[in-house]
């Protein structure tokens, strides 16, 4: 089958186009607004995009309100999720009115960032403290905008748990990645080996 996402021709119940791309690092964003009040959402639409500088980003369908605090105060912390974090997480993604601390919904613990004002997940195995650089609209081939807005900020600051740390190396074969495929489903790492890169002559 072929299809065009615009169109929404593909004859299916669901778009395939996420699960496709996938499986997708989650960014459970933590922010806090001017007046000091704490959001935490986690996204799938969230990546690191470079490091030199190291640039992180999560996309925003819309004015969520980790968008509002990111624009409002310029930091965010990108908390890496693990599966022990999976119900809690998951919790922290419901439609909470604007305002409301969704670390107090989710159960979850602040700790105090080092070098920026939002906290981060007690008890996380990893977090990166970043200063947004840029916020963008995303736009299509054609120029007109879409409901998503990208936020990049550099991550200034990386806390690691050193639990999950061996011979100098994040240790991945021992660190449970939680990850987002398509639809609702999810995965976590359960499976690593190890490629060495190929020299050409």
């Amino acid at each position: 089958m072929f299809y065009e996402p615009r169109l929404r021709n593909h004859g299916l119940s669901h778009d395939p186009l996420k699960a496709l791309v996938a499986p997708r690092p989650i960014g459970w964003i933590s922010t806090m607004a001017a007046n000091g009040s704490i959001n935490l959402a986690p996204y799938s639409f969230f990546n690191l995009v470079g490091d030199r500088p190291p640039i992180a980003m999560f996309s925003s369908d819309g004015q969520k309100d980790s968008l509002r605090n990111a624009e409002e105060t310029g930091e965010f912390v990108c908390n890496i999720v693990t599966t022990e974090f999976t119900a809690a997480m998951n919790a922290s993604s419901a439609p909470f009115p604007h305002g409301v601390n969704e670390f107090e919904k989710a159960g979850l613990a602040m700790e105090p960032s080092c070098l920026v004002k939002p906290p981060r997940v007690k008890g996380i195995a990893a977090a990166l403290e970043c200063k947004v650089t840029s916020i963008q609209p995303l736009a299509g081939a054609d120029g007109n905008l879409g409901p998503y807005i990208m936020v990049l900020g550099e991550a200034v600051g990386v806390y690691v748990d050193e639990k999950i740390l061996k011979d100098g190396r994040v240790d991945a074969a021992h660190l449970p990645l939680l990850a987002r495929l398509g639809y609702m489903d999810y995965s976590s790492v359960e499976r690593v080996f190890s490629l060495e890169r190929p020299t050409v002559g």
